[in-house]
């Protein structure tokens, strides 16, 4: 008996003690780990976004076009009239005899169609992998997201999938409409980076040109970044695009202005090596979400797969580029549905609220057990006090975000917790009324309401690591608080007030005053 006592007696000065040194830091903001707040409790701004999936596919079939010409220039065979649209991609082999190897290149593309008649080849998606694109166009798109908004410095950002083809992202702490709009800026920028090759032969006809008639020639006409009027002509097949960028990072140029360095991988390097060698002294134009930045000429080959994109950006800009970068492209352009602004007045306003009836719900679940109970609602009591800051505690350590859902998961808690300690003297309660002795009584109170407790704690638990699991952001800070008062619970409730009464179990023993520690005039 003596070792049980110590044990439980000592995991629940531990708890109490793990409690509240790890929620003064919350409570009273000082340094330490803290609870973040929700949007709905801080303010921010929440986003309903759409990802346009056709135009993955476009993404898809220009890829793809620029992997058969390198492939195609690689192994010396001549194709002509390449080009490729929503709808799929086409070209001309030169040299029939160049057939076989055409063939072999083509076999290792996954998930295409291809129809060839008179040297003339068309190529399209499968259904399935058309459906694919679309679906990963959707998860990749809340990972980029995710990465963009980790980096950009945001405290907890939440961005989930909505539906089946919507995003929602929800946004802590944007305050004003600077913050807003810049991370507005960089959640929809698609950062989709290409090389191509300016069509030096047709681009002094640019100007008297339309996008019909370069279209024919295989080109396509981009406007410049800096320039209100200024265009240039470009293969519309790019030389190799973002999906071999890795690294971006903000620097200076010789004139000390913010521009963005960015590294290629291995055959991103090997592709621009090549085709620069193979281009002196044309030009090659750096082009991001359709705007030409630069359109420098070769003047030797470059090797090292590194680059610079230049726009007069300023070091807020250069930086949001770079991250926008370093996060991959969007597999499909991104527009905004739906904006709602929380202000972080109306934040305030809900957590009074939600501390109005935290605080008048336990002052009355406490006056009831005192006044029910005596000593043993005292006891339960402190239980209660001590799962709070439990519940605090292991949030903080975990940086969770608690939300209105979450507040209301913490006022559910006190129920479940309080509703423990009930079972408990009721049972203790039952047996003195039964002739038990007072050692017994606990004893067999504990032993009896334990298995109770379990069975519907459990379910609850389970319930609420489904709807964590499930559940958006709003269901997942609800799943949350309950869940960690539930496991709580059980440790205050079963283990640490049994311990509890355990260590004053001989005063307890010595008095034959019931009433006063269980609440009942005598033994029947």
């Amino acid at each position: 008996m003596k070792q049980t006592l110590n044990a439980r007696l000592l995991l629940f000065i531990l708890a109490i003690i793990f409690g509240v040194a790890f929620s003064i830091p919350s409570l009273f903001h000082t340094k330490g780990p803290q609870i973040n707040l929700g949007l709905d409790l801080q303010g921010g701004l929440n986003l309903l976004l759409g990802v346009k999936t056709d135009e993955a596919i476009k993404s898809k079939y220009s890829s793809l076009a620029s992997s058969i010409s390198h492939e195609a220039r690689r192994t010396d065979i001549l194709l002509d009239d390449l080009q490729s649209d929503l709808s799929g991609l086409s070209f001309d082999l030169i040299d029939t005899d160049d057939a076989d190897k055409l063939s072999s290149i083509l076999k290792r593309f996954n998930g295409i169609n291809i129809d060839s008649s008179d040297s003339h080849y068309t190529i399209v998606l499968t259904p399935v992998e058309e459906a694919t694109i679309k679906t990963n166009a959707i998860s990749q798109a809340i990972e980029t997201i995710r990465n963009r908004l980790d980096q950009f410095g945001l405290t907890e950002p939440s961005v989930t999938k909505q539906g089946k083809e919507y995003i929602l992202v929800e946004l802590p702490g944007i305050k004003t409409a600077q913050e807003e709009e810049r991370a507005r800026e960089l959640i929809s920028k698609s950062a989709h980076l290409q090389m191509m090759a300016v069509d030096e032969d047709r681009n002094s006809q640019v100007y008297s040109m339309n996008d019909l008639q370069a279209q024919k020639y295989g080109d396509v006409i981009l406007p410049f970044a800096n320039s209100q009027d200024g265009k240039i002509l470009l293969k519309a097949i790019p030389i190799l695009d973002g999906n071999m960028l890795t690294d971006a990072r903000v620097s200076y140029d010789q004139n000390h202005q913010p521009v963005v360095s960015f590294t290629l991988d291995s055959q991103g390097a090997k592709i621009f090596g090549d085709f620069s060698g193979a281009n002196v002294n044309k030009r090659m134009a750096i082009v991001l979400d359709g705007k030409v930045y630069s359109a420098p000429v070769i003047r030797e080959r470059i090797g090292g797969g590194s680059g610079q994109i230049s726009g007069g950006f300023s070091v807020e800009q250069a930086s949001d580029l770079a991250i926008a970068l370093r996060s991959g492209a969007l597999p499909a352009p991104i527009e905004v549905l739906e904006k709602r602004s929380v202000g972080p007045s109306l934040g305030q306003d809900s957590i009074k609220a939600s501390m109005v009836a935290l605080v008048s719900g336990f002052i009355l679940v406490v006056g009831f057990m005192i006044v029910y109970y005596s000593m043993a609602g005292v006891i339960a009591s402190v239980a209660l006090v001590i799962n709070l800051f439990l519940i605090i505690a292991v949030m903080a350590i975990f940086g969770a975000t608690l939300t209105l859902p979450g507040m209301a998961g913490i006022v559910l808690t006190v129920g479940i917790a309080v509703d423990a300690n009930i079972i408990i003297n009721e049972r203790i309660r039952e047996a003195l009324r039964a002739g038990e002795n007072i050692s017994r009584s606990i004893h067999m109170g504990y032993l009896n309401a334990s298995r109770a407790i379990f069975d519907s704690n459990i379910t609850s638990l389970i319930a609420s690591v489904l709807l964590y699991a499930y559940g958006t952001g709003a269901i997942k800070g609800f799943a949350i608080t309950t869940g960690i008062g539930i496991v709580a619970s059980i440790i205050t409730a079963i283990i640490g007030t049994q311990g509890f009464y355990l260590a004053i179990l001989p005063k307890i023993s010595k008095t034959k005053h019931l009433y006063f520690w269980f609440g009942i005039a005598k033994k029947d």
